[in-house]
C-alpha cells in the first residue's frame, strides 16, 4: 500500500549520489495532505531535480572524464534523462486524467539508474 506522492517529495537514482525533489507539474487542484498531488507523469527534469552527480557509465559526461582519468570512475553532474514515465502500482486511481504517483512507483534514467520515491512528501493520504 503506497502513500500519495506530493509537492516536495523526494526521489532517489541507483546511479545519483543525493536525493532530487519531486513538483507536481502535470496539475495543481487535487490536494493530499495538503499539498498538489504529483502523477506518472511528472517524470522530466522539470519535474525532478538532479540527483547530485551521476556514476553511471552510460552518461557520456561520466564516460569521457573517466577516459580522461585513465579509468578511474569520475562522476559527473546529473542531467537525469526520464525514460518515459513513473510506473504506474495504482492505475486506476487518477488526478487529472492521469494515474496518481505513489511512493511504491519507479522509473528508469535513459542511463541506466532506477529511479525511486523515498519520501512522498506527506504521510495522510493512502492508497
Amino acid at each position: 500500500m503506497g502513500q500519495i506522492v506530493v509537492n516536495g517529495g523526494a526521489a532517489t537514482c541507483s546511479m545519483g549520489t543525493a536525493p532530487g525533489t519531486i513538483t507536481a507539474t502535470t496539475q495543481q487542484k487535487v490536494l493530499a495532505g495538503g499539498m498538489p498531488a504529483a502523477t506518472i507523469q511528472d517524470f522530466s527534469m522539470a519535474a525532478i531535480s538532479p540527483f547530485g552527480l551521476c556514476t553511471s557509465m552510460l552518461n557520456p559526461a561520466v564516460q569521457t572524464a573517466t577516459l580522461a582519468a585513465m579509468g578511474v570512475l569520475q562522476p559527473q553532474p546529473c542531467t537525469m534523462t526520464p525514460n518515459g514515465t513513473w510506473v504506474a502500482q495504482k492505475p486506476s486511481v487518477t488526478v487529472g486524467g492521469s494515474p496518481v504517483l505513489t511512493s511504491d512507483c519507479q522509473g528508469t534514467c535513459a542511463y541506466g539508474g532506477c529511479i525511486t520515491v523515498v519520501n512522498p512528501g506527506q504521510t495522510k493520504v493512502m492508497l
